[in-house]
């Protein structure tokens, strides 16, 4: 990976007075992820970039110019619209699948865009969030990438029914926790291989 990127997102960070955990708070994503990007040992793709630019405020351009290719690490999100819920969620998945890009939204519209600009292998998602539907960002989801597999979160089984229409791979009930996140895994739709790229 790329010492360049490591080195440059540090010092900006730096600039900005925030630690990595700030950083992470901001952009949605864990503190492991960022100490990988400053470690070298893994690349943020090209919307986490966008996320990066404008939470840092330089220009994007200077991201995109040293930062070599994304590695091939399958994408996985989570969508949620509890920030604690997401927090949580998003550390799980990371020590799960550490071989996975993993990004957190907090809104259905910022995890669709993602989506149309990344591949994503696996999505979690809460069924309910205001006055959008999980359901209705599966099938969105699904149309964008008929094999992205989709697992609903939720606290309420009796979405489960409605869950199982949609095309989605799996069903769980909060709270998020690693071993159902491992059960999941075995019962993907799409499998993908969990230490490089996916289906």
């Amino acid at each position: 990976m790329s010492q360049l990127f490591a080195e440059t997102l540090k010092k900006l960070r730096l600039e900005k007075g925030l630690n990595q955990r700030q950083l992470a708070e901001r952009l949605y994503v864990t503190r492991s992820s960022v100490n990988r990007w400053e470690n070298g040992s893994r690349l943020p793709d090209a919307a986490m970039l966008f996320r990066l630019s404008e939470v840092l405020g330089v220009d994007i351009n200077l991201l995109f110019t040293v930062a070599a290719e994304s590695d091939s690490s399958p994408n996985v999100i989570m969508l949620d619209d509890n920030k604690i819920v997401l927090n949580g969620g998003l550390a799980i998945l990371e020590d799960v699948i550490p071989t996975a890009s993993v990004t957190g939204f907090t809104k259905p519209a910022d995890a669709l865009a993602y989506a149309k600009a990344n591949r994503v292998s696996l999505a979690f998602l809460d069924i309910e969030m205001g006055r959008v539907s999980g359901l209705d960002v599966c099938r969105e989801l699904l149309s964008i990438n008929p094999r992205t597999n989709v697992v609903f979160l939720t606290a309420y089984p009796s979405y489960a029914f409605n869950a199982w229409e949609t095309g989605a791979s799996g069903f769980m009930l909060k709270p998020i926790t690693a071993q159902a996140v491992q059960d999941q895994l075995k019962k993907l739709r799409y499998p993908f291989p969990l230490g490089g790229d996916d289906a």
